[in-house]
Order: C-alpha cells, then structure tokens, then sequence
C-alpha cells in the first residue's frame, strides 16, 4: 500500500453537505479534499426516482456563491439539483476525488486515517459529510413474499415502467409513499398502506404559500425556531427525525380522487401476498417500500457512538470527545432545515469555523489555494 497523502482536511461525501464545506474551507485557503463513492457529482440525486422535485422553492437551494439557476418561485427536478452541484463543484474548483468508497476511518498517533480500497489518507480533520438516509430499509418479513411479487423500495424506484402489470401495494405514506403511489395510480390499481402522518394545509404552489407560509417556515420556523438552542426544537426534535414528515405535496383528496384506496398497515406475509393489520390479505402483483431509509455508520472506527448506536454523539456537528471529527448533512443536526438545501450551508459553515478555531492543535499553515491544482475536480480514469 502507497503511503498515505497527508491533507489538513478529508470530507468524506460529496453532495451538497460537503460540497458546502469544501467552498468555505477554499474561501480561506485550507488544504483539503473531497471524497465521494458516486461517479459523477450530484449522482446521489440523479439516481433517485424520475418525477422527483424538491419541496422548497430554487430562491431557498442556492449554496453560498452560486444563485441555483431557475425560476426563484419553481420547485427543481432532482437532475436540476444534480447539474447545479456539479456546476458549484466545477465554478469553487473544489478537490472531488468521484469513485472513492471509504472503507474505514480511525486514529493513529493523533491523525485520522482515511482508508479506500488501497489508498489511505492522512487528516488532522475528518468531515462525514452525508444524510442520515443511507441504507433502505425493508421489514424481516418482506423476504416471504413470493417470487412472483416484483419488490422494489423507494431507493431503486425510478418510474412505473419497472413495474409489471397488476396491481401495486405502496407501503408507507410519507412524502415519497404518497408521490409515488400517485404517479403508479394512473397505470395500475394502487393500495397505499399505513397512518398518514398529517398534510400541510395549503397548496405549496399557491400564492399565500409564495408570500406567506414559505418565508415562515424555511426562514424563521424551520431555520431559527425549530433548532437544538430553543426549548421547542429540542422537545421537538426526536419526533422530527424518528417520524416521517407530514405530506407537504400530496393531500389526502388528491389519492382519492386518483383511486388510490387506503389499507391498514402490513404486517407479515401469508401464502406468499401481504397481510394488512385487518387481516386481509392483499393479491398484488407488485410491492413498493416507502418504509425510509438509516445511516450506516459502521465504518466510522472511534467511539463516537452512545446508547443511540445510529447517530454520533456531537453538539451542532462537532464531536467533544474525538477533536477534528465532525459532521454535516444529518438531519436536525442543528434545525430542523438542517438536512435540506436551505439550512445546509449554514451547519457547514460553523463546522469550517470550528476546524479553524481548532488548527493549532497540529499546524495553522495555510494550504495550497483553491486556484491550484489539488482543488481542480477529478474524475477516475
């Protein structure tokens, strides 16, 4: 194995969270590189459902340095969000390394090491950079349906298209169980299974959510009440991140209005056909879990894990007892806009200020600028 490049600064993920990081750390000079296991940046949105658009208007996505290039009051496709990353990588020259997976992250003799397949690096500061949504997951039971029952979940859904004839069962009614099972209503008869977890009142489109509601809650609710420093957040908090969110798009009248019928939970599978909490069994030719997804963390070495084995143990994504670790992009890491484009660059830029503010434990030289060399992007091959 070569030896390992040392670097002031590893971020580990290259979506918006480190994308982020990496144009606050150039704006100031440090040495750093970016490493993400995708081949192409934005690839982490581009390889998500086909209809996908976000919730939050283009005037809340921008980053820092680069308006987002649409209609300020339009909702951007996923590939609209994958382009402008690109782009934000291309115009800061941020150092992405594409095609990188890192395998493990510990510490010896006081530096992070940084390991990928046969290459290492070395860091005084290690930033993981990614959501919480990482590993999909599926019940135990959904191995016992039947080989004719075509499964897929919300991660590796694209469009209706993957579907065979006959009629599909959409578990979950969150934001993406709801979206989906109205765009596979209008081909096949849809059952969309689970307690809705309530709907926002208003039309998101509509002129009073424009003016009113929007500005209340991606700027003042979501941003500045909604955090880990008020007593409302942090009650607020864990029902936040362990619940899935109220719909936002959809409302209950549209999935009727559609033909989408409503069934009880699924509870275990019998005579290879699901069965819902009534006891009725559902003959469905297709299963489509909207039943969310996890992080997966394990390759993260260090004890910086408490009884909560999912979510490292940090204050606004800086971990007390293991200095120069840090993370950004979790949801509700500091408010509830955290895992969203609009409070993403906010959480960045304190993680930048607190790995400044801890240099001199190693070395307080300035790196190389983001002009040169190491910051141009990089391609494998």
């Amino acid at each position: 194995m070569p030896e390992p490049e040392h670097l002031e600064t590893v971020i580990i993920g290259g979506g918006q969270a480190g994308l982020s990081v990496g144009h606050h750390l150039a704006r100031r000079g440090r040495r750093f590189l970016i490493l993400d296991a995708n081949q192409r940046v934005g690839d982490a949105w581009r390889n998500r459902w086909d209809s996908l658009r976000l919730f939050t208007p283009a005037r809340y996505d921008a980053l820092a340095g680069l308006p987002f290039p649409a209609p300020a009051h339009s909702f951007p496709t996923k590939d609209q969000v994958a382009d402008y990353l690109e782009a934000y990588a291309t115009q800061s020259r941020l150092p992405v390394r594409t095609g990188v997976r890192v395998d493990r992250v510990w510490r010896d003799e006081g530096r992070f090491v940084v390991a990928a397949g046969d290459r290492s690096w070395e860091a005084d500061n290690v930033v993981v950079a990614m959501s919480t949504f990482q590993v999909p997951r599926v019940p135990p039971f959904a191995g016992d349906l039947g080989p004719d029952v075509v499964q897929l979940h919300s991660a590796g859904y694209r469009n209706p298209s993957q579907l065979q004839e006959g009629g599909v069962l959409v578990v979950g009614v969150g934001n993406s169980g709801a979206e989906i099972a109205l765009e596979v209503a209008g081909r096949h008869p849809t059952w969309l299974a689970g307690k809705e977890s309530g709907h926002v009142p208003f039309r998101i489109e509509g002129a009073a959510a424009r003016y009113i509601f929007q500005p209340l809650l991606f700027r003042v609710v979501g941003h500045r009440v909604l955090t880990v420093d008020t007593p409302i957040g942090r009650k607020l908090r864990p029902k936040l991140i362990s619940h899935a969110a109220p719909l936002v798009r959809v409302k209950p009248k549209d999935l009727a209005t559609a033909g989408i019928q409503r069934v009880p939970r699924i509870v275990g599978v019998l005579d290879g056909h699901p069965l819902l909490a009534d006891q009725q069994i559902l003959q469905v030719a297709n299963v489509i879990w909207c039943t969310g997804s996890g992080p997966d963390f394990s390759w993260i070495d260090l004890p910086v894990f408490g009884e909560n084995e999912h979510e490292p143990m940090h204050h606004r994504g800086v971990v007390a007892n293991q200095p120069g670790l840090y993370f950004v992009g979790l949801s509700f890491l500091y408010a509830m806009s955290s895992g969203f484009l609009p409070g993403v660059d906010r959480d960045a830029e304190h993680i930048v200020h607190a790995i400044l503010a801890g240099a001199g434990r190693t070395s307080d030289r300035p790196g190389p600028t983001a002009d040169n060399g190491l910051h141009r992007p990089m391609r494998p091959g």
